[in-house]
């Protein structure tokens, strides 16, 4: 039974033994590695094999990529050969042949040793495709820390005595070999580790390659004899050939698309119900920040190649911080775009709409796009907006004691807008300033002064001021004259001037009478208040014999016109007093100046 049991052990390590245990490319790291360790070996031996070496993992690391799908689901293990020595060795024990048990117990952990390897090459290849470079990293590390973990487990035994035991019999020779391949795997195995980390930024960006199909293209181009030249001197710089046509090909891209890009903005933006009117004025204003923003993504893609398409954090950062400012400014330039166009659709259409509350309205939504642009910086900072906005909440109080003038006068502002006290363009006078309201801002109303100066009032003290607003009238600008005549005028003379003024104004067609008609029918409002006085209505005519002065006799004339221009208002006065100075001379009636008069009560001797 027991020489049964040797033969058929015989029969199984012949079996086992005889096949070609590790790949092309193991077996010649292997062979490298044994020449290393030679005693005899020189310097220039050894740099050639280390060359040789990172030569040989380079390829092989390309390989893997090329072929990567296969590696990941066709990977060679040795789990039927670690079971079949388990049982051998189990035999051999049984037996007391202790050299085969020697023989097989290296050689089981030998194949563990690979087993492990490949299932860490299939992490890492799988990790390219979800992970970004910093993920990958971090990843790869903690892959290398659990195959170093594991290692240790596998080599919980000194075996290099038995290397310097004289081998007599087949199984201790085969021992021996087994305990060479062994030790050799496992420098083999941390020789694979420094490659895989210290070429993980190559493999990422020929990974990157591998998902648009372009692996193959681009390793023929490395492998070309001139190329190989060429990237020797580029490489000093961190370029190759590959990565200069990469990027001449994106520029030209980009050019191509920009070149076609307003074509495609006027047709997507023609689409827009909201912004079809506009789409011309838009991409006027927009047009130089959409050609920075194509020079900013085609300068972050080359130094994104440049970086073996690996973005770096610092840099990444400032192009996100760009690409949120030229889209927050993008933004505003739409919408004040399309706000200028409608003020103007408006000025041309209705009054209706008073242009104060327009431009607070633009003003309040450019600083609510200010504001959400500012946050979209941060977040592209990378600021915890959370903990800012939390942050805004405990600091809120001081920023509102801080800035309590600034909510004064905005709160004044809404006040002025909400009491229609007065609008852009009327002439006012308040808080000591007399003018013309140029704009009703957030913070202040600018007024322009009749010598062309320029005065800004804050709100909140117009909201507390009085007011005298001479445009808040719809009919009447008042002409008062007190026309002095001389004593020596007759009486008749007098009536029938005084007669004459009377019907000349009644009939004139600027002055108002209460015969002129007004259109209230915009006014809607429901109170019970004198329609007259609210909108400013006048049309009181009053020509009468008013006084007896010092050296005249006064005639009042007192009335208003139907316009309430001031150049307007001044042309009709100027007509009416023509005629007045008409009816005098038709009257015999002459104008009185100030005078003293001297009379003789008799004559002396």
């Amino acid at each position: 039974m027991k020489k049964l049991l040797l033969l058929l052990l015989g029969i199984l390590s012949v079996a086992l033994y005889a096949k070609s245990d590790f790949a092309p490319f193991i077996e010649k790291q292997l062979d490298i590695i044994q020449k290393m360790e030679k005693n005899s070996i020189n310097r220039d031996e050894m740099l050639a094999l280390v060359k040789e070496q990172e030569t040989l993992y380079i390829k092989g690391i390309d390989t893997l990529l090329e072929d990567k799908k296969e590696y990941i689901e066709n990977a060679k293990f040795y789990k039927s050969d670690i079971f079949a020595l388990r049982k051998v060795k189990n035999l051999n024990k049984r037996l007391g042949n202790s050299y085969a048990v020697l023989r097989d117990e290296v050689k089981i952990k030998t194949y563990l040793i690979l087993d492990a390897q490949t299932k860490m090459i299939q992490k890492l290849l799988k990790a390219l495709n979800d992970k970004t470079f910093d993920e990958y990293q971090e990843f790869s590390s903690n892959t290398f820390a659990q195959n170093q973990i594991e290692m240790a487990k596998i080599n919980n035994k000194d075996y290099m005595p038995y290397l310097q035991e004289k081998a007599e019999s087949a199984p201790l020779k085969m021992a021996q070999k087994n305990i060479k391949e062994y030790y050799a795997i496992i420098e083999f195995n941390h020789d694979m580790i420094k490659y895989l980390s210290f070429y993980d930024k190559r493999m990422y960006s020929l990974n990157e390659y591998a998902k648009y199909g372009l692996l193959g293209p681009v390793m023929k181009i490395n492998n070309a004899p001139i190329t190989k030249s060429i990237n020797g001197a580029l490489e000093v710089v961190g370029l190759n050939i590959v990565k200069i046509l990469f990027m001449m090909l994106i520029t030209i891209l980009l050019y191509v698309i920009s070149k076609y890009l307003f074509k495609i903005l006027v047709i997507v933006i023609s689409r827009v119900k909201f912004t079809t009117k506009y789409s011309a004025e838009i991409l006027n204003k927009i047009r130089q920040y959409a050609e920075f923003t194509i020079l900013l993504i085609n300068l972050e893609l080359i130094i994104y190649t440049y970086n073996d398409f690996v973005s770096l954090g610092v840099v990444s950062k400032l192009f996100a911080i760009a690409y949120s400012i030229l889209f927050a400014l993008v933004i505003y330039k739409v919408i004040n775009t399309i706000a200028s166009i409608k003020i103007s659709h408006i000025d041309k259409k209705t009054s209706q709409i008073k242009n104060e509350i327009i431009n607070v309205g633009i003003k309040i939504v450019n600083f609510i796009i200010f504001v959400l642009g500012l946050l979209l910086v941060l977040h592209s900072a990378g600021v915890n907006l959370t903990a800012v906005l939390s942050g805004l909440g405990i600091g809120g109080f001081a920023v509102a004691l801080a800035a309590k003038d600034s909510l004064a006068n905005f709160f004044g502002t809404l006040s002025i807008l909400l009491s229609d006290t007065f609008s852009q363009g009327d002439w006012i006078v308040a808080d000591g300033a007399e003018g013309t309201v140029v704009e009703i801002g957030l913070r202040v109303t600018t007024i322009r002064t009749f010598d062309n100066a320029l005065i800004s009032v804050p709100n909140a003290n117009l909201a507390n001021a009085d007011i005298k607003n001479w445009n808040k009238r719809k009919l009447g600008r008042r002409i008062k004259m007190s026309l002095g005549i001389k004593y020596n005028s007759k009486s008749s003379d007098i009536r029938n001037a005084v007669k004459e003024i009377r019907e000349m104004l009644i009939h004139h067609p600027e002055i108002a009478t209460v015969d002129t008609k007004v259109d209230l029918s915009k006014n809607s409002e429901a109170k019970i208040i004198s329609h007259e006085d609210s909108n400013g209505i006048k049309n009181t005519l009053l020509v009468y014999l008013d006084s007896f002065n010092d050296s005249s006799i006064n005639i009042l004339v007192y009335c208003f016109t139907k316009t309430v221009n001031w150049a307007k208002w001044l042309e009709v006065k100027e007509d009416v007093m023509h005629q007045i100075m008409e009816i005098f001379e038709k009257n015999n009636l002459e104008f009185a100046f100030p005078s003293l008069s001297v009379y003789k009560e008799g004559s002396y001797t």
